[in-house]
């Protein structure tokens, strides 16, 4: 991998746990603007290196350094109520990824949020024994607007920057 994609790569992983770090505790699920980060790695590295810049980012989380919501790192994170959605964000890159020819950005980006919502439904689900539908109403429902406007934020931002950053 060249050094300007390594440095590209390191720079998202950075802006991922900067996002992260912005958070409002809630009960259940904090809302961070971490998925903000997410978007715009996407968006701005491409699929590719946005999955890379994702990998990463969970992989220096899993090891210890404090790039989760409230400064936490660790791999009891990932395993933890959070953890679906933290996978999540490695699936709905993964996604992106195939989808990325075919499907316009603001269709994946959606479609994203709503796998890292479903893998955060399931994992909280099974680890507390409730139904998906008793963990939405805590762990998505209050959590949609917010979310809805970080996505619109990221797609603009996105859109903007693009034609300074790759022209």
């Amino acid at each position: 991998m060249r050094i300007r994609y390594m440095t590209r790569c390191g720079i998202f992983v950075g802006a991922m746990a900067l996002c992260a770090w912005l958070a409002v505790p809630l009960a259940g699920v904090p809302v961070t603007m971490q998925t903000l980060g997410f978007f715009l790695a996407l968006g701005l590295l491409g699929s590719r290196l946005g999955m890379v810049t994702v990998g990463v980012y969970l992989i220096i989380g899993a090891v210890g350094l404090p790039v989760f919501s409230g400064f936490q790192g660790g791999f009891a994170i990932l395993l933890g109520p959070t953890g679906g959605f933290l996978w999540g964000f490695l699936i709905a890159a993964g996604l992106n990824w195939l989808l990325e020819k075919w499907v316009p950005l603001w269709v994946r980006m959606v479609l994203c949020q709503l796998v890292i919502y479903l893998c955060g439904l399931i994992w909280f689900s099974f680890l507390y024994g409730e139904s998906l539908w008793a963990v939405a109403m805590v762990t998505v429902l209050p959590y949609l607007l917010p979310d809805a406007a970080k996505l619109i934020l990221s797609l603009f931002l996105i859109l903007k920057l693009r034609q300074h950053l790759y022209h």
